[in-house]
């Protein structure tokens, strides 16, 4: 079994479900009383949230890079960036260290191609869904179009994450809303959705939808699962 590497903490309350989805999953697969070989460095969300907000991405880079090498000097043997917005990052974590990282975006798009869909919504911080980053990684590397919600329901969907979901608060309302602009992205072509940020689906499920959702914190970390265990 390979030791998995998490940077965590952003937000803490979608790494909880990475350690235990991740540990179920290996149990599941050997049994008994077996668990993940996992190493966790989490950081302080605040501080990478306000870099965030100044597009300070350099130094945004630098964090996760110094999070990266401290989980591969602990012995982890591959790296995952447990939010979808700080793989804005991804090559600065990948300079870092010499093990792989295993991209959350590589993880989704490849479920996405495996269920045969070439269009998907994507809902995520603003950043997720107004940068180029994960969008064209989609495209590219699998041949998946994203299509993003308007100007006024990204900045709906971002605040929400920020001041609802990422501390702990779970809103009807805002469950109405996002159902709401989920619709919206079907009518438009979305023949899947992708809840593009890892908090979204401690709010949203498979109910809220008329198409499938691919729910990235888990394919993620199944991703982690097979990288550690093989085949």
């Amino acid at each position: 079994m390979k030791t998995i590497g998490i940077i965590g903490g952003m937000s803490w309350e979608s790494t909880v479900p990475y350690y235990r989805r991740i540990n179920e999953l290996v149990k599941a697969r050997l049994g008994g009383l077996h668990s993940a070989r996992l190493v966790l460095v989490s950081v302080d969300f605040a501080e990478v949230e306000t870099l965030q907000s100044a597009g300070d991405w350099d130094e945004g880079g630098r964090v996760m890079a110094d999070a990266a090498r401290s989980l591969e000097a602990a012995g982890a043997d591959c790296v995952l960036i447990a939010t979808n917005t700080m793989h804005r990052v991804a090559p600065a974590v990948e300079a870092a260290v010499t093990i792989p990282l295993l991209h959350i975006a590589d993880a989704t798009g490849q479920a996405i191609a495996a269920a045969g869909l070439g269009t998907v919504g994507l809902l995520g911080t603003r950043f997720t869904m107004e940068q180029d980053f994960y969008r064209s990684r989609l495209a590219e590397r699998h041949g998946i179009s994203a299509i993003v919600p308007d100007a006024e329901e990204r900045r709906y969907l971002d605040r929400v994450i920020y001041t609802e979901l990422c501390c702990g608060v779970i809103s009807e309302e805002s469950r109405a809303r996002f159902r709401t602009i989920i619709a919206g992205l079907v009518r438009r072509g979305a023949e899947g959705i992708v809840l593009g940020c890892t908090e979204i689906p401690l709010l949203v499920t498979a109910e809220d939808a008329t198409v499938p959702l691919f729910d990235t914190g888990e394919l993620h970390a199944r991703a982690a699962v097979e990288f550690s265990l093989g085949g």
